[in-house]
């Protein structure tokens, strides 16, 4: 049976190390196929060094798809198995484009059907932040701390994709990563809020997405 927690409780042993193996790039998601837009961003010119590159990370996380995925991984950890489906259709149809879209969902059926295999868990494919906070529901995982680690591990996704597409050695990588943490801890305080409240303002990341699909060459799905 599911064991449920407060949404800004802390993280026991057992479950910490859970979250580390759940977000951890081994975990088959396949996360790393995919530059959410960023690589037209690169190849316009917009995003060609660590502090373009840290912009505009800073505005995905808090005007775009980093502060939708926590309110929808809230969602997901508080939802009923009857608003499952209601909160799968709200989020695919949030998606700017075809190859958003395929993202969230490629990762989250990947995350789900190995879920289902290690747990038996009743998970349905659903777009990632939402089959990650399902299954922090039915793992006993507060859905706060499950947040700032999710948005770190995308933020760290997209920074590895920076260092492919551009020049970014290890220690600007790194620290583009180090002064992101205080916003991805901000940012995952919107677990609280409800489907509602969702809005996103980062019009040229979702261009960049839409134009995406017809870059060639190119080195990623999205």
């Amino acid at each position: 049976m599911a064991t449920t927690t407060e949404p800004d409780a802390g993280l026991g042993p057992l479950q910490l190390l859970t979250l580390a193996r759940w977000l951890s790039p081994a975990f088959p998601t396949g996360g790393f196929a995919w530059s959410h837009g960023l690589e037209q961003a690169a190849r316009d010119g917009t995003v060609r060094d660590a502090p373009t590159l840290e912009d505009w990370l800073n505005a995905v996380l808090r005007h775009g798809a980093g502060r939708t995925d926590a309110i929808l991984i809230g969602a997901a950890h508080r939802a009923g198995e009857g608003d499952l489906r209601h909160l799968a259709d709200l989020a695919s149809a949030l998606a700017p484009s075809r190859e958003r879209r395929a993202e969230a969902a490629g990762q989250g059926a990947a995350f789900a059907g190995t879920l289902r295999a290690l747990h038996g868990w009743t998970i349905p494919d659903m777009p990632f932040p939402l089959v990650l906070g399902r299954a922090a529901r039915l793992g006993g995982l507060p859905a706060r701390p499950v947040a700032e680690v999710a948005l770190q591990a995308f933020a760290t996704t997209l920074v590895q994709a920076g260092q492919r597409l551009m020049p970014l050695g290890q220690t600007a990588a790194q620290g583009i990563l180090l002064r992101l943490a205080p916003t991805c801890a901000d940012v995952a305080g919107a677990v609280e809020l409800g489907p509602d409240e969702i809005g996103s303002c980062a019009v040229a990341i979702d261009l960049c997405s839409m134009r995406h699909e017809v870059l060639e060459p190119r080195i990623f799905r999205s």
